[in-house]
């Protein structure tokens, strides 16, 4: 049986909208499996709209709509999976995150806003805007990672 990815998504949000009513109940290992898959399956989308905006793979519109539609909503779902305790154990989160939750915070709000805007202009076609604002997306996944994760 074939699953679809909106089938996938919609069970994220559930997930996603439903963590903040059992935060309290959430082990820390499992706030950093959830973190790394949010963050796995965000790179899988990431990376076939860099190789096009590279010219590596040719430019498909209705790919890249999807994809960065997809990114739009995942670029809302890592933060619920640093909760208190999830900083120790296989996670390559730097303490910095806790110490600086605001920063932190700014940071995913601001790829949050990013990622928004890499989907509206994905709709235009216009790759010399898409390229812009992937540019700019990317350096704000780059931003958080250069200060909050280990290499």
């Amino acid at each position: 049986m074939k699953v679809s990815v909106n089938v996938i998504l919609a069970s994220l949000l559930v997930v996603a909208f439903s963590s903040n009513v059992i935060a309290d109940e959430v082990k820390p290992e499992d706030a950093i499996k959830y973190r790394k898959s949010v963050m796995t399956v965000m790179n899988w989308q990431f990376k076939p709209l860099g190789a096009m905006v590279k010219g590596d793979r040719p430019f498909d519109k209705d790919v890249f709509i999807k994809n960065a539609a997809y990114l739009e909503v995942l670029s809302k779902m890592p933060l619920e999976g640093f909760i208190a305790g999830s900083d120790k154990g296989e996670t390559k989160a730097k303490p910095e995150i806790w110490a600086e939750m605001e920063k932190f915070k700014g940071g995913m709000e601001k790829l949050q806003a990013e990622t928004a805007k890499l989907a509206q202009v994905s709709k235009t076609g216009d790759m010399n805007q898409i390229k812009a604002q992937f540019g700019e997306t990317g350096k704000t996944c780059k931003a958080c990672h250069d200060n909050f994760k280990s290499k």
